[in-house]
């Protein structure tokens, strides 16, 4: 993980991302995630943010790392049969070409209202067919997510998720009231539309297969991007402020002038505060 910002962080400076690492601090994961996509989309307001499909967002939060700490990213993943920490670097830019095609409907599923673009994805919705059952849903939004994580454990956390995104569905061709939704859907209903879901939005569900080289065990790693660039967010700026700390007390200098200072002369002044 770099020390550093490195790039021009989407015209955020380091006063601005210790403004979002300040918010952030005493949110959870989900608001944490619409703190990072704001400052990665500065000219979409809430509401538009909330209504991202999350690998839409995500899209826009490996392209944010990118830009404030490099491309390649290091992630580190225990065995789950000897326990042997791995690992293996992972190209930001990998993840966001993952995305759909914008020229052909995703597999696994129809795509209605647009083929699927950054722009269409969130209004457009899908169909999957399975056991007599024909479901119409839309991808889950920063918002839906919001809201489940609100519902507390984890299957309610699912089905509260279901019961927003499901649209309308059938039965044999006869309607299934919304009311009763999600609730009889069954369990190779529900698994067929996480599958379409996450063809038709590839960015919100990266999972990395790899290889124990201890022991050959091949296991599937998620890489949840939200959770991965606040850890390194929070690093840079509890060793950001310590710096503050340092050259303010070295110096008498503000904040700001700390912070208006390039990494490369910050760092130079830091040793020559080591070196006194």
């Amino acid at each position: 993980m770099s020390g550093e910002v490195t790039g021009d962080g989407r015209g955020l400076d380091a006063a601005g991302l210790l403004a979002v690492w300040e918010a952030g601090v005493a949110t959870g994961g989900v608001g944490r995630a619409l703190l990072l996509h704001a400052a990665a989309r500065p000219a979409f307001g809430t509401d538009e943010l909330l209504a991202t499909p999350v690998g839409r967002r995500d899209a826009d939060l490996f392209a944010l790392r990118a830009a404030l700490f490099g491309d390649l990213m290091d992630v580190r993943v225990t065995c789950e049969e000897c326990e042997q920490e791995m690992e293996f670097g992972f190209s930001a830019a990998q993840a966001i070409a993952a995305g759909p095609p914008a020229d052909r409907p995703p597999a696994g599923g129809s795509l209605a209202g647009g083929s699927p673009t950054a722009e269409s994805l969130s209004a457009a919705s899908l169909t999957v067919e399975e056991g007599g059952w024909t479901v119409r849903f839309r991808l889950p939004t920063t918002g839906d997510l919001a809201d489940a994580e609100e519902a507390g454990a984890p299957e309610r956390a699912r089905r509260e998720l279901l019961r927003r995104c499901v649209l309308a569905a059938e039965l044999d061709g006869a309607p299934v009231a919304a009311d009763r939704l999600p609730g009889p859907l069954p369990e190779d209903v529900q698994r067929r539309i996480a599958e379409a879901a996450a063809q038709a939005d590839p960015c919100a569900d990266i999972r990395l297969a790899v290889a124990c080289p201890e022991c050959g065990h091949r296991a599937t790693a998620e890489l949840d991007i939200a959770a991965y660039l606040w850890t390194e967010l929070d690093a840079w700026a509890r060793t950001t402020l310590l710096d503050v700390h340092l050259l303010a007390s070295a110096y008498g200098w503000s904040e700001v002038d700390i912070l208006a200072l390039s990494p490369l002369r910050r760092r130079y002044y830091l040793e020559l505060c080591a070196d006194a």
